[in-house]
């Protein structure tokens, strides 16, 4: 490994810098190679006072930045680990943008739950980094009218959940329940189109499909006119309906076409994987778990894990399970055009005997028209 250094660029020594962040905002770098640092401080330093560090390196940020700039394969648990461990400071800074090597959901949303504020996936953009940085303060706030902060909200409690499945970490439920409760007022203010929308543009994959379900389930009970306290407990159960999928290796969840199989025999464990892992914890009520467990029976009797039907399946997860199938329907996949909303609601319809029917009839609005 290359020795760790810290980089100030383009002025040397600490008054210096003083002086340059007087006149120009100061950004901070962190990177985990020299190659990496160098590269993103080269771009920076003709329009701000920059200074970098690399990760393996002690943190010695002193100084609040206007934004932190870090570029690192989140792949890598030491990169990871060593983000946390610069946490306090960075949750000071404005902005903090990602730039994160690969765009899969999981690099993504692990960048977003290490705190940031933008994320830009892939190779990087000289011109959309500046125009991040250059963007007022305003824009990226954390501030209600901004549709993408409660997608990003609910993204980083839902990479959250399925760390604390795969790590073993603290489950966080109250933050998985003001993410549903943000989207509620999200969808509540601007519709359920607008939200579509946001998630599709920022997530793929798991992740996506989880943001849409939250939506549409919320949207669906607004529609029914369903009380606060049972709005709650419909939106906790869709934000954790799909954990048992944390057990589910990669390779599965993100193949770029059909499953075979096996494959979808091992899908077809996360609900009682999820389950499993959320029984004993406090915090999560009888109607949530049974939401987790049963959001993928029918009630002729052919769902999965459990075979239940008719009056064994109760109201939310009746809700749960037609918004989990037309958001399945709708969401982006790399293998299929893009579903309009009126042939997944059509496909719906065709489910004779497997939803209930009147719940089906007053979906056509959250389908069609809200």
């Amino acid at each position: 490994m290359q020795k760790a250094r810290t980089i100030t660029s383009p002025v040397k020594g600490e008054g210096s810098l003083k002086a340059a962040q007087s006149a120009r905002p100061f950004v901070h770098v962190l990177a985990d190679s020299s190659a990496k640092l160098s590269g993103i401080c080269s771009i920076l330093e003709r329009q701000f006072a920059v200074a970098g560090e690399r990760l393996d390196a002690e943190a010695k940020l002193s100084q609040v930045p206007f934004a932190i700039v870090v570029r690192a394969d989140l792949r890598d648990t030491v990169a990871i680990a060593a983000i946390k461990k610069r946490t306090p400071k960075l949750a000071k800074a404005t902005k903090r943008i990602f730039l994160v090597e690969h765009s899969s959901h999981a690099s993504v949303s692990q960048a977003y739950a290490l705190g940031a504020t933008l994320v830009l996936p892939g190779t990087i953009n000289k011109l959309k980094l500046l125009a991040a940085l250059a963007e007022p303060a305003s824009a990226s706030s954390s501030g209600p009218s901004r549709p993408e902060n409660a997608v990003e909200t609910a993204a980083t409690a839902i990479t959250s959940m399925f760390t604390a499945v795969t790590l073993g970490g603290p489950l966080n439920v109250d933050g998985a329940k003001d993410a549903g409760r943000q989207i509620a007022d999200r969808i509540t203010e601007h519709g359920l189109s607008e939200w579509l929308t946001a998630v599709r543009r920022h997530h793929e994959g798991t992740y996506q499909h989880c943001l849409l379900v939250t939506g549409v389930a919320i949207d669906f009970g607004l529609s029914l006119g369903v009380g606060r306290a049972d709005l709650e407990r419909l939106y906790t159960a869709a934000m954790f309906h799909d954990i048992g999928k944390a057990r589910i290796p990669l390779a599965i969840l993100d193949k770029p076409g059909r499953l075979d199989a096996d494959e979808r025999a091992m899908i077809e464990t996360h609900p009682a994987a999820g389950y499993e892992f959320l029984k004993d914890h406090e915090q999560i009520t009888p109607e949530i778990l049974d939401a987790v467990r049963h959001h993928h029976e029918f009630l002729d009797g052919s769902g999965y894990p459990d075979a239940l039907a008719g009056e064994s399946i109760n109201d939310i997860v009746r809700i749960l399970t037609i918004s989990d199938i037309f958001a399945a329907l709708i969401e982006h996949r790399p293998y299929r055009p893009l579903m309009p909303r009126s042939e997944a609601y059509n496909i719906l319809c065709g489910m004779t005997g497997k939803l209930e029917k009147a719940l089906v009839t007053s979906f056509k609005q959250v389908a069609l028209t809200r």
